[in-house]
Parts: structure tokens; sequence; C-alpha cells
């Protein structure tokens, strides 16, 4: 497909492409600050569940966990993103060079 793209072609997919690396690297920063916050709450709630062995504080510690976890995973799939963005860029930007 990317071998009959024309230069305009992948002047835009470029521009596109940047434009979502941006937004994928802004969320990720915006991530791990939220994670940096959830993991020290999900630590403080493991904390209350040790020493007041109660179910409810067992319950809040599994609950900021699972909340963690999930936030961590979101974190992995933009990385993932943010990787497959910079190899499509640079695959685009040797195409660019090459033309």
């Amino acid at each position: 497909m990317l071998d009959a793209m024309t230069r305009a072609q992948i002047e835009r997919r470029l521009r596109s492409v940047s434009e979502q690396l941006k937004s994928a690297r802004n969320d990720l920063g915006v991530t791990d600050e939220q994670l940096i916050q959830l993991a020290g709450e999900a630590d403080d709630a493991r904390l209350r569940a040790l020493v007041s062995e109660t179910p409810i504080a067992e319950k809040e510690y599994r609950k900021a966990s699972r909340h963690a976890e999930r936030l961590r995973k979101h974190r992995d799939r933009l990385q993932a993103k943010i990787a497959g963005l910079d190899a499509e860029q640079d695959e685009l930007l040797d195409r660019l060079t090459a033309s």
C-alpha cells in the first residue's frame, strides 16, 4: 500500500501520525501522573488493610489495587501505540527521503 503512495500522500500521513503521536504522548504523561497517585493510594489502602484487618479495609484495598492495575494496562497500551506510531513515522520518513 505505501509503495504506491505519492509524496503528497506520504506527507499527509506523516502529519496525521505526528498529531496522533503528540496526542498519545500527552495521554501517556497524564496517565503516568494518575498512576503515581493511584499506586500511592493502593499502597496506603494495603497498609490500612494490614493494620486494621477488617473486611472493609480489605475491600478498599482490592478496589484501589484493581483500579491501579487497569490504569497500568492502559499505560501499556498507550506505550505500544506510541511505539507503533514511531515505527510508522520512521517508515514514512524513509519513503519520503527515498522518493
